[in-house]
């Protein structure tokens, strides 16, 4: 019987959690209610306040969730000491590229969360990896001590994550089809660091 009863409650939890992930991916923190979760979940408001007893727990377990998944494996790439910049960038490129065709949600959720409350964002996200600590900032600044840092690696978030929040207007006006999509953006792995590494030793 207590199995029983624990299954169930696990089921429910998991029931509320992707309710949540699937409102406010939708909607953004501000514009979804509990009872829109509840109702997502096909369960009461009273049952989800039971398991969570605010918005803002379940919200903080998503953007958490969303963060990981992009910053997860992206801190120990760039704080290797032992690896070039040419590896440091194919790899951070083929984990972003492979994070965001399988989660194509997250960027456009987190800019617009960033957007709409920058304090509580940057309250629930504190990543423990200072970019401008790593080994792959110094080796930039190294390589091209003549340009700051920091324009490489905006350049190498563009190239990345641009492809999906523009994603809706590029199909709007190639006509380019989800399966291609996908294609091209497997090609970008490759393609990524040739032209970053072309950026970076460009006179």
């Amino acid at each position: 019987m207590a199995k029983t009863k624990q299954k169930a409650d696990l089921s429910t939890e998991e029931k509320i959690k992707e309710a949540a992930r699937k409102v406010f991916t939708q909607k953004g923190y501000a514009a979804t209610r509990t009872r829109d979760i509840a109702e997502e979940a096909g369960i009461n408001l009273a049952l989800l306040n039971y398991y969570f007893r605010s918005k803002e727990k379940l919200f903080e377990m998503v953007i958490m969730e969303k963060m990981q998944l992009l910053l997860g494996k992206v801190g120990p790439i760039i704080m290797e000491e032992s690896t070039s910049i040419e590896e440091k960038v194919e790899r951070v490129a083929a984990h972003y590229i492979d994070t965001l065709v399988a989660n194509p949600d997250i960027p456009l959720f987190v800019l617009g969360e960033i957007k709409n409350n920058p304090g509580k964002f940057a309250n629930l996200v504190k990543t423990k990896t200072n970019i401008t600590n790593s080994a792959l900032f110094r080796q930039l600044a190294e390589r091209r001590p003549d340009v700051d840092p920091l324009h490489f690696i905006f350049n190498m978030l563009g190239l990345v994550i641009f492809p999906f929040i523009g994603k809706p207007l590029i199909q709007l006006i190639t006509g380019l089809e989800p399966a291609k999509a996908i294609v091209l953006m497997n090609e970008r792995k490759k393609l990524i660091k040739t032209w970053f590494i072309a950026l970076l030793d460009a006179p």
